[in-house]
């Protein structure tokens, strides 16, 4: 047996000597071959200089002559040459040319530098595309290569930083939370200040998808192929009614034709809170207990309650693509799956998602077909974050986290935090499919007609479940919401192209269609008995059925957009650029009276560079800009201009199966319908500069803007003493809310021939908002929470101040007792509502951005950084707990509470300026270390093409002054739908999170 199992080693061994001899042998012989023949083989790789990315079908050509070749997929190309004086000539559209003389090199690997020509660059404006040097309005593209790395759930994410104008703020650190976008500033006190996402034509309803994710997380990060940013009216006209708060244009990655690949990525991150707040430890609570005189019980434990609730939390992402076609059919397929664990405890994120992309052209090219599906599963479990986080911050830090018998120790007082983390759970699941078809069809020459039809459906189930408890008593319960939302679209448009040795035009009109139909139910049972079943799993277990107390409730709504929109491009001598825009919208949301607005836009451009007298100069590129629009915004609630009528039904009235009895009496108006009702409007003027010197290298722009909403839509109360309701909506035509500001972007790349790169670059927003002719003095916004505070507001619209103004009672101190004093505005010596003040407010003045990115040869170093400055947060987590009052009584605090030695054990702490806090800060976002390994080390290259691996750190500090979790959050504390700003409240803590990446192309 044991000559059985070594004869294959001995035969293995003798095969792979003779292999060795016969390609010594070879090797001789080839040498010698080419020792006689003057002509030998150079081969190489060619890849684009700042991503390391392959350039497939780039011309190498020998200067002089027409032998030459082209790279294929993978970069990769060979070419026979003549002599060592040869010399290889490198090019490809949209990158400087190389002359490279071949010498005794016979392998030959370039990096080729986009060329400012990537003025080129394609930029997605919305019903078609431009390129970046004929683009009037202000519009910036941010390429895959660009985007913001780490945990990314959201394309949102993915922008924060890159692009001036545009503050993302990531206001929780939950799994898949809700990102906060305003382009420019927010307009409006009810229509919110969200911009519209249109993702590959189609216009995204994303108000209802169920749950309390981000609704966006339906989409892969991995999918996309750029996102670029419309910001002024000159751009976002096209989109009308739906433009106000700027568009967001997602482009999905597409199959390239003549070759395929199959890349897979994966990447594993560990996160942990990033800054836990500075509580009392338990010595030092007993210490400082005792020295206010306050009451203590001691139960000798030393715990820490923001590590128990929290965690190391792991994500795992994968997904593999498929991506090639032919001439006439390119296809791109994506599976991917991310599994997120939150850094607090039974919070988990998990999303799975699948794309297919493909594009068929037929007839010699004149049809041209495109489908886009995606289909997303996104399954959401949160725990109780408020009273969970509360718990802990508060948490007598003396009281064992644990009993004896392994379970939640049961409190003197209050709750164990881990106790609520064991009844309490929320658990959303999401299934969302999204689709269209785009197909275009060449009339005649010039004359392009083209088809958009889009389908959106989402499904989602939400139970909020209460497990039954004996100690603390505890009845359990179980409520589902169900929610569904249908998104249809369908758009025909022509466009026709014409142009000549001077003259270049391109007009586009068309008529767009969209129904939007949204229902909701919800349902509970109560009174579930204590067992190992979960009510979600069996809601018939409830004790109490009756529609007494568990009558459902629902809802549904249908919104309808049609528009008919056109556009003219034009041009003159490649200098002189002028775009106009027309839009007319109806929306079923207004009334009769007020269908359809009308959204004009116009926009200019001089490339004065290319005037005689700039031709020769150090000017590579320069563009001055200007645009006037407007814009509409109809994100109110649906029905409000209908009338609304109630009906008193008496509990004794019944009603026979055949319906054929009266009605009962006392159907009454609730609303009366207001026929006038009409759109929000936003009028805006850009004036804007590109500019570029030393051959590309420092490129940037500026941008002046002046953006006026007017037409505000708010919800009132009536004068009119007969009108029947409460409350009803209405345009305020005279109030205004203003946004101006400055806007700054700088970029500066340099690559030495040694392989050393580096690219530095930042952007700068300054900005001013003002709220003036507002018929009210304040519209309260920001409600307070915590014992005392219910009632209290901390936000307001006032006038002559900015939106997200503080308005409350200035703090100045304490009086001889001990008490808190406060500024006497009216000076009658009584301390009221009417003493409250303007103190800042919640919007930055400057946000603030730097990215830096080296590389030297497979080596490369990528960071990013965001801040702002000039805003104030309201800290309602010390106002509701961190108090010298709440330590006396047991109640674990901070070294902030007891900051003032003659501050009364007994002063109450009301909503004032002591809990304002500077918001400023400066973080860094990303830090990515990237290596790109070559195949070939490994002798994986005849199936591999490339091998990347990364590390990521992602939140790794942040600068601040603020003591809170994090300086950039914003708690949703609206009042009657009323906006808030720049609270934080129980919020969820950041992460710190290290990423490490694989990235495999076969």
């Amino acid at each position: 047996m044991q000559k059985n199992l070594l004869f294959p080693k001995k035969r293995g061994l003798f095969l792979t000597t003779f292999m060795m001899m016969f390609l010594l042998v070879w090797s001789f012989d080839t040498q010698a071959g080419e020792v006689k023949r003057r002509d030998f083989n150079v081969s190489g790789r060619v890849f684009d200089a700042s991503t390391n990315e392959p350039l497939l079908g780039c011309a190498v050509v020998i200067k002089g002559t027409n032998t030459g070749t082209t790279t294929d997929a993978n970069g990769n190309y060979s070419l026979r040459v003549p002599d060592e004086k040869a010399i290889l000539v490198f090019s490809f559209i949209g990158y400087e040319k190389q002359e490279i003389v071949v010498e005794s090199k016979r392998e030959i690997n370039v990096a080729l530098k986009p060329s400012v020509a990537e003025l080129a660059q394609v930029v997605v404006v919305g019903y078609g595309s431009t390129t970046k040097k004929d683009m009037t309005g202000a519009a910036k593209s941010i390429k895959e290569t660009d985007f913001n790395r780490g945990i990314i759930t959201s394309p949102e994410q993915m922008l924060q930083g890159k692009v001036s104008g545009v503050n993302v703020v990531s206001a929780s650190g939950e799994p898949g939370s809700t990102q906060n976008i305003t382009i420019r500033g927010p307009g409006g006190v009810r229509t919110g200040s969200t911009p519209l996402f249109v993702l590959d034509g189609f216009a995204l309803d994303n108000s209802s998808t169920g749950g309390a994710i981000n609704p966006l997380t339906f989409l892969n990060p991995q999918d996309i192929e750029s996102i670029d940013v419309l910001k002024d009216a000159s751009a976002t006209a096209i989109y009308g009614a739906r433009g106000a708060n700027g568009v967001v244009l997602i482009t999905t990655k597409k199959g390239k034709a003549g070759f395929s690949s199959v890349n897979f990525s994966s990447n594993v991150g560990i996160s942990n809170m990033a800054r836990p707040i500075e509580v009392f430890s338990a010595d030092q609570y007993r210490q400082e207990v005792r020295n206010i005189g306050g009451r203590l019980e001691d139960l000798g434990a030393n715990t820490d309650w923001q590590k128990e609730i929290s965690r190391t939390a792991i994500t795992q992402n994968y997904n593999v693509s498929l991506n090639g076609g032919a001439n006439n059919l390119s296809y791109y397929a994506s599976v991917g799956m991310q599994k997120q664990e939150g850094i607090l405890k039974n919070s988990q994120l998990d999303i799975y998602t699948g794309r297919i992309n493909v594009s068929q052209k037929l007839w010699e090219g004149k049809l041209s077909i495109d489908l886009n599906l995606n289909a997303t599963s996104t399954s959401n479990v949160r725990p109780p974050i408020g009273s969970l986080v509360g718990g802990a911050l508060s948490g007598n830090p003396t009281y064992p986290a644990y009993g004896s018998d392994g379970q939640p120790f049961q409190f003197v007082s209050g709750t164990n935090p881990l106790t609520t983390l064991r009844l309490e759970k929320d658990q959303t699941t999401i299934n969302r499919i999204i689709g269209n078809i785009s197909p275009s069809l060449t009339l005649v020459k010039g004359l392009v007609y083209k088809l958009n039809f889009g389908i959106d459906n989402s499904n989602s189930a939400r139970d909020l479940q209460s497990l039954a408890n004996a100690v603390p008593r505890q009845d359990g319960r179980l409520e589902t919401r169900n929610t569904y939302n249908r998104n249809r679209l369908i758009e025909n448009y022509l466009t026709y192209s014409w142009s000549n040795t001077d003259h270049n035009l391109v007009a586009l009109a068309g008529h767009s269609y969209q129904r939007i139909f949204v229902q909701g139910r919800t349902y509970s049972v109560n009174r579930f008995p204590i067992t190992d079943i979960e009510p979600i799993y069996n809601p018939g277990l409830g004790q109490e059925l009756t529609l007494a107390n568990n009558k459902p409730t629902g809802y549904a709504l249908i919104n309808e957009l049609q528009s008919f929109f056109s556009r003219v491009n034009y041009q003159f001598k490649d200098k002189y650029l002028l775009t106009a825009t027309v839009r007319a919208d109806g929306s079923s949301k207004f009334g009769a009276n007020n269908k359809y607005g009308i959204f004009p836009s116009i926009s200019a451009g001089w490339r004065i560079s290319e005037e005689n007298f700039l031709k020769n100069s150090f000017l590579t590129d320069l563009k001055l800009r200007a645009g006037w629009g407007q814009t509409g915004n109809q994100e109110i609630p649906a029905k409000i201009t209908q009338a609304l009528f109630t009906s008193q039904v008496s509990a004794t009235t019944s009603y026979p199966l055949d319906n054929t009895s009266n009605y009962p009496a006392g159907t009454s108006y609730s609303r009366l319908a207001n026929p006038d009702i009409q759109w929000e409007v936003s009028t805006q003027t850009d004036i804007g500069l590109d500019f570029a010197f030393l051959g590309g290298a420092l490129s940037g722009t500026l941008d002046f803007f002046n953006k006026v909403s007017n037409n505000i839509l708010l919800e009132v109360i009536p004068a009119d003493p007969v009108q029947p309701a409460g409350t009803f909506w209405t345009n305020v035509k005279d109030m205004t809310i203003t946004n101006r500001g400055l806007e700054v972007e700088l970029t500066y790349k340099r690559k030495s021939e040694s392989g050393f790169s580096y690219e530095i670059g930042g952007n700068a927003t300054f900005i001013s908002n003002v709220v003036k002719n507002s018929p009210y003095s304040v519209i309260p916004s920001g409600s307070a929470s915590g014992s005392g505070l219910t009632s209290a507001t901390i936000n307001g619209y006032i006038n002559n101040q900015p939106i997200g103004t503080f308005f409350m009672r200035e703090f100045t101190g304490f009086d001889e007792k001990g008490l808190s004093t406060f500024r006497d505005l009216d000076g009658d010596g009584i301390i009221t509502d009417k003493d409250r003040v303007a103190l800042g407010s919640a919007l930055p003045t400057m946000q603030y951005n730097f990215n830096l990115n080296l590389a030297y040869k497979v080596l490369d170093l990528t960071a990013n950084l965001n801040g702002v400055s000039g805003n104030k947060i309201y800290d309602n987590t010390a106002n509701a707990i961190f108090y010298k009052l709440n330590l006396s009584r047991g109640i674990n605090t901070t070294a902030e509470a007891i900051a003032f030695p003659n501050e009364s054990v007994s002063n109450a702490a009301p909503v004032s300026s002591r809990y304002l806090k500077d918001g400023s800060f400066l973080r860094l976002n990303n830090l990515i270390l990237g290596y790109d390994l070559n195949p070939k080390i490994i002798s994986l290259d005849r199936w591999v093409s490339r091998i990347r691996l990364s590390l990521t750190g992602q939140n790794l500090f942040v600068i601040t002054k603020y003591n809170g979790y994090d300086p950039e959050v914003n708690i949703d504390r609206t009042i009657n739908g009323v906006l808030s700003y720049g609270i934080d409240y129980l919020a969820y803590p950041k992460a710190k999170s290290f990423i490490f990446g694989l990235n495999v192309i076969f």
